[in-house]
């Protein structure tokens, strides 16, 4: 299947006169789990980041450090696995033209691959469209959130971003990003696989004139209950149209999710003085109303998990696949009426498969849980109202102290990213080292960011704050970000600790406080290496987990729960 769509593209640079093509990961929308995947129908590659470039002689696919081993098992018969952050496209490529589709990609992106040493076409109808359709996209239409559920009018968030056009002197700003439109106008939408993200587009004037691009027919309920008027909804082939007829200078985009296609069109009228959509920085701040439906939200999660987690711990015999594993939590999910659906594709990599650090199960992976393996599970869903993200690694016998070791330096890391003086270490890069620090007395480390901002009800990846290597941004107060160190033994077995946490405020101090309700395993645990604030943090937390947690527990997995203590 995939080595004749390969073949079929092929046959297609003549036509276009290219010698090559690039195919990304994100849609023409820049979502993160997007419903249209080309990259996957060319290559068979599921991970969540992602490029290829098939050239006449190579296939190519670019991937970072999560995903070189899952790339290599899904693709390595049919591409070359380049780790994109050793080598850019443009130190690989050289003397070709290649064609893009200048929907899918920013100047932003392009100059990152290619700098200005490799020849690029834009090709406006996309080759892989050609080849492969994929199956009908949902139309399902938009619904609005009750401004008084999230806390905030949509009103108040037009003015907060005309403020910020009347002080760049900017006539217009284009939204292009559709998780900042639904933050903006209270909306959500199902265009996408894990998250209520409405895919659309969104230009205010500096007057708090709204124009909102998307399909008339997603938009009637959210014109029948006032949010937006309809002769303010635009065809989205229509964008060039309403550029044309706008009046004025100067338009503020998103080098992050502004198109290059949108961006000339854009420019062909306008002088584009900023690059940046405040909206994100906006956003990444959550009020008192989003972060007490987040609570409630996590307790419904955390009584789904703590369930799981007694289920898994307490069967006499495993004799139970991956799949069976994660089947299983979401049917405790599902026991509550405000879940909707899992907000990624949940990780259950058991033994060697929990080294990939963004492993799903498959038919031909699953695996058979064994009781002296590790098994590791990264999950997450959307309620009604909220986002989870929680990773708990789990034992069925006494393991090896080498491997308890492991696990209690990655959760050491995991507790001093809980106690960070955030009035001393306020940026991400500052808080990255604290999880690192005890991994790396033993020359160990991990291929992944420590932390993600999270969304409230919208994607569970979301930034500008982060904790990571190379993040700068300040952490403040009503930031949601998940806390998950890990380590990755190749071929034998993974640990990551994770949790949900919030930035509280209180008598003008900043802190950590847990989202995430879930136990720790405390049989990979070597308290040897716990000193006494460490082992008095695991207490403490299990503690909020047994008493939020046990009116919705059975006999047994109180019992089980308070065992824990």
């Amino acid at each position: 299947m995939i080595p004749q769509r390969i073949k079929l593209l092929k046959k297609k640079f003549s036509k276009y006169n290219v010698d090559g093509y690039v195919i990304p990961k994100n849609d023409e929308f820049f979502s993160e789990y997007a419903a249209k995947d080309r990259l996957k129908n060319i290559s068979n590659f599921t991970g969540s980041a992602g490029l290829a470039i098939i050239t006449k002689k190579q296939n190519l696919l670019f991937v970072d450090g999560r995903y070189t081993i899952q790339a290599q098992e899904q693709c390595g018969k049919q591409f070359k696995i380049i780790k994109i952050h050793k080598f850019l496209p443009y130190k690989i490529i050289k003397n070709m033209t290649l064609g893009f589709d200048p929907s899918l990609f920013t100047y932003k992106q392009l100059n990152i691959y290619f700098k200005k040493s490799i020849k690029l076409k834009p090709i406006n109808n996309n080759l892989i469209d050609e080849i492969y359709q994929s199956r009908n996209l949902k139309n399902k239409p938009f619904y609005s959130l009750n401004d008084k559920i999230i806390g905030e009018s949509t009103k108040s968030k037009i003015n907060k971003i005309t403020n910020v056009l009347k002080k760049n002197k900017s006539d217009y700003i284009f939204i292009s990003a559709p998780e900042n439109v639904a933050w903006a106008l209270n909306i959500r939408g199902y265009d996408n696989p894990n998250s209520p993200v409405p895919n659309s587009r969104l230009i205010i004037g500096r007057n708090k004139k709204v124009y909102l691009i998307a399909e008339k027919k997603k938009v009637s309920k959210i014109i029948s209950n006032g949010k937006i008027r309809k002769k303010n909804i635009i065809n989205p082939k229509k964008f060039s149209n309403l550029i044309y007829s706008l009046k004025g200078n100067k338009f503020i985009i998103d080098s992050i999710s502004c198109s290059v296609l949108n961006e000339n069109i854009i420019k062909s009228k306008f002088q584009i003085i900023n690059r940046n959509d405040p909206c994100y920085n906006l956003k990444s701040i959550k009020n008192s109303n989003e972060i007490k439906l987040m609570e409630k939200a996590h307790i419904e999660d955390g009584v789904a998990l703590t369930k799981f987690i007694y289920w898994m711990k307490n069967k006499k015999k495993i004799n139970l696949s991956e799949i069976d594993a994660q089947n299983k939590l979401e049917k405790f999910r599902k026991m509550h009426n405000n879940y909707l659906y899992p907000s990624f594709n949940t990780i259950a990599g058991t033994g060697s498969n929990g080294a990939i650090v963004h492993y799903r199960a498959t038919k031909k992976s699953n695996k058979i849980i064994k009781k002296k393996d590790i098994f590791l599970c990264d999950s997450g869903g959307q309620y009604n109202y909220g986002t989870t993200d929680v990773t708990r690694t789990l034992c069925f016998e006494n393991q090896p102290i080498s491997i308890r070791n492991i696990f209690t330096k990655v959760l050491k890391g995991h507790i001093a990213v809980f106690n960070t003086n955030l009035s001393k270490f306020d940026v991400g890069e500052k808080i990255d080292i604290r999880a690192r620090k005890f991994l790396k007395q033993d020359g160990l480390d991990y291929a992944h960011g420590t932390g993600h901002g999270v969304g409230f009800f919208l994607n569970v990846h979301e930034g500008p704050q982060a904790i990571s290597k190379f993040n700068r941004v300040k952490i403040k107060e009503g930031m949601i970000i998940s806390n998950e160190p890990g380590f990755y033994k190749k071929n034998h077995f993974g640990i990551r600790i994770e949790n949900l946490i919030y930035v509280k405020k209180f008598k003008q101090k900043l802190f950590f406080k847990n989202l995430t309700l879930a136990p720790i395993d405390k049989d990979l645990i070597n308290y040897d290496l716990l000193n006494k604030d460490e082992k008095n943090y695991l207490f403490k937390y299990h503690l909020e987990v047994y008493s939020k947690l046990s009116k919705y527990l059975d006999y047994n997995e109180k019992k089980w729960l308070i065992s824990l203590l």
